[in-house]
């Protein structure tokens, strides 16, 4: 028998190299050239299958790693009481109590069915996913509805807000959209302070003026606590209801008591009731991405459930003084029907949020058996309010995770009102032209991920804004 020289082994060993790399580099000669004639969505489907055929591997192996390191701690040897007929054959171990090694990833050849004849992956994406609206079977896929991978990277391209940003948006912007419920306490202080100049008597030779000249004086807070309750139809729909409850006080004051111009009087009214209910509802048209703002858009209803004003009768107070007039009851609520759409833009920088919007109130016209203010006199008339115009915006820098303050500019434009008496036209109330602005600061602090506390204070910068108005929101979310 011819004995075999040991050395022979090793050199057909090497020997083999050369032609085994030479064929590996054919075979990826192939697969490049069958991938080169693939088109997009095949090319996806292949890269799918190689990477559900990985991460079932890397699966595999994590379990083997979590039964050895079970059995070092003496809690039994891995596979020991497995019933019978259960899969474990790539978790068993070897004779050194270690696991087997798995096999090499498979090179999953295109048109190759997916491993197991399965028809989607492990991450639940399909093999052979459907194209999105708005590509072709030759691009890539233009937008996702958000669902599979594609929708996944588009995720994760949105920027992610802290709980104080977050709180941001759903204060100056628009309600979270997401399938909660949210009830949003509120109560503000509303001061006005108005001053008027009052002229009794007539001129002489057109330069004299003979008669009373007195200082009216107006000041008056509407408190308002109102409980606004919104809900997220979907993730871009979200609906709301707010009940207001206003109460008012003013206080007027007038000098004239006793034929003297500088004694002065005042009267003291106040008055409660519920205020104009109204409801919303909320369309996210652009969700924010690192490179496109959050756009969403509004439409509100109001409705006149508040008093009106019209037609309240404004007599004397003091009868030693027929300066002092006031009104017998105050309104809490505007006396219309109104319809309001608007539109906002934010977008997050971390740590700062820049926001504004705009928006356009239509007021409808309404018929009122009675507008006098004069006691013992009835006007019907149909009076149509202006419609306004708001825009504004600011910027919040978040300076924790649940703090962020706020400075932003509002300004609201209203033409002049018009009445029409029955069979009459539209004419022009004079000096019902109005002009509001007013700079809003704020404070947002974030208890916990139910509750949050804003704050807020608005100073107004022209004659028909209020002095001030400042409040507080509870915004507490199921």
């Amino acid at each position: 028998m011819k004995k075999v020289s040991s050395t022979r082994v090793p050199r057909m060993a090497l020997a083999a190299i050369p032609a085994a790399v030479m064929l590996w580099a054919l075979c990826q000669s192939a697969n490049a050239q069958a991938l080169a004639g693939q088109s997009v969505e095949e090319r996806l489907n292949t890269l799918m299958r190689v990477v559900d055929e990985q991460q079932r591997q890397i699966h595999s192996l994590e379990r083997q790693v979590t039964d050895l390191e079970m059995a070092q701690r003496g809690r039994g040897v891995p596979g020991a009481g497995a019933p019978a007929g259960t899969d474990t054959v790539a978790e068993q171990p070897g004779a050194d109590g270690l696991p087997v090694p798995l096999p090499p990833l498979a090179q999953v050849l295109p048109g190759a069915p997916a491993p197991g004849g399965a028809t989607g992956t492990a991450t639940g994406v399909p093999v052979n996913p459907p194209l999105p609206e708005g590509s072709n079977a030759g691009g890539l896929p233009a937008a996702t509805d958000g669902s599979g991978a594609v929708g996944q990277t588009q995720r994760a391209n949105e920027p992610v807000r802290t709980q104080a940003e977050q709180a941001v948006v759903q204060r100056e912007h628009a309600p979270l959209f997401d399938h909660k419920l949210t009830m949003d306490l509120g109560i503000s202080d509303t001061y006005y302070d108005r001053r008027q100049l009052q002229l009794s008597g007539f001129l002489a030779l057109d330069a004299i003026f003979l008669g009373n000249i007195n200082l009216g004086q107006t000041k008056s807070h509407q408190v308002m606590a109102d409980l606004d309750t919104r809900y997220g139809v979907s993730d871009r729909i979200n609906v709301d209801v707010d009940v207001p409850y206003v109460y008012r006080h003013s206080n007027f004051i007038v000098g004239g008591a006793g034929g003297a111009a500088s004694t002065l009087s005042d009267a003291t009214v106040s008055s409660h009731d519920i205020g104009d209910v109204n409801f919303g509802i909320y369309y996210q048209f652009v969700r924010e991405t690192n490179a496109m703002p959050d756009v969403v858009g509004s439409l509100r209803v109001k409705a006149p459930t508040g008093s009106s004003p019209f037609g309240e009768k404004v007599v004397q107070v003091n009868a030693d003084n027929t300066n002092l007039v006031a009104p017998t009851t105050l309104p809490t609520g505007t006396g219309f029907w109104n319809i309001t759409a608007g539109l906002s833009v934010l977008k997050t920088y971390d740590p700062v949020v820049l926001f504004g919007s705009v928006s356009y109130t239509y007021n409808i016209a309404r018929s009122f058996a009675d507008i006098s203010s004069v006691e013992g006199q009835v006007e019907p008339a149909t009076v149509k309010l202006g419609d306004i115009v708001q825009f504004g915006g600011g910027v919040a820098l978040a300076f924790s995770d649940k703090d962020s303050a706020s400075v932003s500019f509002t300004m609201a434009l209203e033409p002049e009102s018009q009445t029409k008496a029955p069979g009459g036209t539209y004419q022009k109330v004079p000096g019902s032209e109005t002009t509001a602005a007013v700079m809003n600061f704020g404070l947002n602090h974030v208890v916990n991920k139910h509750l949050t506390i804003n704050g807020s204070v608005s100073i107004g910068l022209t004659p028909d804004a209020p002095n001030f108005v400042v409040g507080m929101r509870f915004p507490y979310t199921f």
